[in-house]
């Protein structure tokens, strides 16, 4: 489920790259915001933000497999914490890409935290593809990587979800084809219906069926479960920091990293182990996407989260899950 929070400033810094050239061809000044958790360590490892996260909701496992490592929690640009069409001119941030947001943490890292090399980089979701990404970018700086429900490349189903959430934004009255800002108004409307078309995809129908929406999170009906975790939670974002990233999580492709375009072949080329967590019942990253994935990795290793709380179980929506992810995190990483 996305934030429920205004942006928590709570130890959060930033860091400023001047004149950053995008994927595009557009340079802008911009930050990335960051946390660091346990910066005396000397293994690091890197957790970017996942699509509806901010840096202090990420799960980050630092209680647990990662109690011994600076674990550096960055907020993929585009999210709101760092540069993002929100705090940006209007009109002036550009396309974005994923290979925009994992250079950005790179060069965090390298030229302001001075890290010669990661441990591992684990992202849920979105940030599961930017795992995929950085293993695929910058195979001689990363040892492990650990995509938590996402893939190396978006699926076509995938792909189609996102256009319903998106489809009801754009067409909402209070968007106004994106003038929403200029007259001054917050498009509610449509931050409500995105939440609304969104919510049945994050979780299973088995998840619906067993009622858990009223047996472990206390609401009476469906309706008002969705009213206040799904309509209400996506009130503190902006529509066009949705929607970039929505668009960038549609076109994720390593393919694009190598000249022939074959995915395939770029994940042949990972030099890192690779842990591949899918959960069992996500909808949007089923398992079976990252079987195939899997398949063509030199040192990938499938482990399948047996969940019934779908695409969110992989977010930390529950302890037995997380406690789950947890311990098969502290074995690979000990191996």
């Amino acid at each position: 489920m996305p934030s429920t929070e205004e942006i928590d400033s709570t130890r959060i810094s930033r860091y400023t790259i001047p004149d950053f050239k995008f994927l595009d061809g557009s340079t802008l000044s911009i930050d990335v915001a960051y946390r660091s958790f346990n910066p005396s360590a000397t293994k690091v490892v890197c957790i970017p933000t996942c699509y509806g996260g901010r840096i202090n909701s990420t799960l980050n496992f630092t209680s647990g497999a990662l109690k011994d490592y600076h674990v550096v929690v960055i907020a993929m640009l585009g999210n709101g914490e760092s540069t993002s069409p929100s705090n940006t001119a209007e009109g002036q941030f550009p396309r974005l890409d994923y290979q925009d947001v994992v250079k950005s943490q790179y060069e965090l890292l390298t030229q302001h935290l001075a890290v010669k090399e990661l441990e591992a980089v684990i992202g849920f979701s979105m940030g599961g593809q930017q795992a995929f990404y950085w293993a695929c970018m910058y195979p001689d700086f990363i040892k492990v990587s650990i995509p938590i429900c996402g893939s190396a490349k978006t699926s076509p189903h995938n792909w189609a979800f996102l256009e319903g959430p998106k489809g009801a934004l754009l067409n909402s009255v209070d968007y106004a084809d994106g003038a929403y800002r200029a007259k001054g108004v917050n498009p509610v409307r449509g931050l409500h219906a995105f939440g609304r078309a969104y919510c049945a995809w994050a979780m299973s129908a088995t998840w619906f069926r067993e009622k858990i929406w009223q047996k472990e999170l206390g609401f009476e009906t469906v309706d008002s479960f969705i009213a206040a975790e799904w309509e209400k939670s996506f009130e503190s974002w902006d529509p066009e920091d949705l929607l970039v990233l929505a668009r960038m999580w549609q076109a994720a492709d390593v393919g694009v990293l190598r000249k022939d375009g074959d995915y395939t072949k770029a994940l042949e080329d990972v030099k890192a182990r690779v842990l591949v967590m899918p959960a069992r019942t996500d909808q949007y990253f089923p398992p079976e996407d990252s079987e195939i994935e899997v398949k063509h990795l030199k040192h990938g290793e499938l482990a399948v989260l047996e969940t019934i709380w779908g695409h969110i179980g992989g977010g930390g929506a529950n302890d037995a899950d997380t406690e789950w992810m947890d311990k098969r995190i502290a074995a690979f990483l000990s191996q």
